[in-house]
């Protein structure tokens, strides 16, 4: 086995997140439904970047980014694969990735689309409405996965919205190749139920094929995985189908399923949950560098469960706190292990 440059590589949809407290009114003149993701064309993302608040904040998002930005914060070495555009949204979200120590290098798009954005409106409630552009980042390709990054990541994690670009779906499965060739193990989360819904069965044979090693989830992301009100039902039914599957249950903690055995932890405790958003992604960052590096699978659950417990407590996806300090003051152990 290459030597380790990367605990954690991620891949998936490069967002840069731009925020902006705004009035209720302003919802119901633009005619959205507050707390809903709207979809949307570049003609209307132009047109509400212009409306939006001269106070925006811009930061780089994407599910798969904010589990890297996690793994970093835990003191891991984490890269990122993802596509934006040469353009300044672009610039954002690759000076973010440096700034936190996130190695990223993929080429730019050029005479493509813009790089996709996520505006998203805070209302004075707390309540997010969000209007994406998904733009450069679907334009991923296999030409963007590059073997010796991949063969250099103890685990290459990747994200279930992957699958809706046809030619994104190739570089994941590309990846995963490369991966075990190199002996290294793959993961994937599911991402959300409507993803689960429209690719339920390319998502199991994933897992059936040992394409993936590793699948996590939230618990309506499994129940809509194995079409089942029975979370019992669906975690049997993936401990025949995965290697290991990490389970999210909000305020009960999480599971990890492997070899047959069910291992739970509580969740961490929160004085309040402020934006849930981002809780899954950074649950696999604890979870997958833990893992990495040789952690038993308790340690491991702890992990995600203290980074999860971070970023709910704030607005926004990304840690504001050093998860590696608190790791240490909570003793959640996050060094290598001798034989890992």
């Amino acid at each position: 086995m290459a030597d380790t440059r990367f605990d954690v590589l991620t891949i998936g949809n490069a967002i840069v997140d731009i925020l902006a407290p705004i009035d209720p009114a302003f919802l119901a003149r633009e005619g959205m439904s507050e707390g809903i993701m709207h979809l949307i064309d570049a003609e209307r993302s132009a047109y509400l970047y212009d409306l939006m608040p001269a106070d925006k904040r811009q930061i780089s998002g994407g599910s798969a980014a904010n589990t890297a930005a996690g793994v970093a914060s835990l003191g891991g070495k984490a890269a990122f694969v993802g596509k934006v555009a040469a353009d300044p949204l672009g610039e954002v979200f690759a000076e973010d990735l440096h700034h936190i120590g996130v190695h990223y290098s993929v080429a730019r798009l050029h005479n493509g689309p813009a790089t996709a954005r996520s505006m998203i409106l805070v209302s004075p409630g707390g309540e997010r409405t969000m209007n994406t552009y998904l733009g450069a980042c679907q334009q991923l390709t296999v030409a963007d996965i590059k073997e010796d990054e991949i063969g250099a990541a103890t685990v290459t994690y990747m994200e279930g919205y992957l699958w809706d670009p046809l030619e994104a779906k190739k570089a994941f499965v590309q990846a995963a190749h490369y991966a075990h060739k190199h002996e290294r193990a793959t993961a994937f989360t599911l991402s959300d139920p409507f993803c689960v819904n429209r690719y339920r069965d390319e998502f199991l044979d994933l897992m059936r094929s040992k394409t993936i090693d590793y699948v996590f989830a939230n618990v309506e992301e499994l129940k809509s995985l194995y079409q089942t009100d029975n979370l019992g039902e669906a975690v049997q039914q993936i401990a025949k189908d995965a290697e290991l599957a990490a389970i999210t249950m909000g305020a009960d903690g999480a599971m990890v399923v492997y070899e047959g055995e069910i291992i739970s932890v509580p969740a961490f405790p929160v004085h309040e949950v402020v934006d849930a958003t981002g809780a899954g992604d950074l649950f696999a960052s604890g979870f997958l560098l833990a893992a990495s590096r040789g952690q038993d699978l308790k340690m491991a659950l702890q992990a995600g469960c203290l980074a999860a417990s971070e970023v709910i407590s704030h607005i926004g996806a990304r840690p504001i706190r050093d998860l590696q300090q608190m790791a240490t003051e909570h003793g959640v152990d996050l060094s290598r292990k001798i034989d890992a």
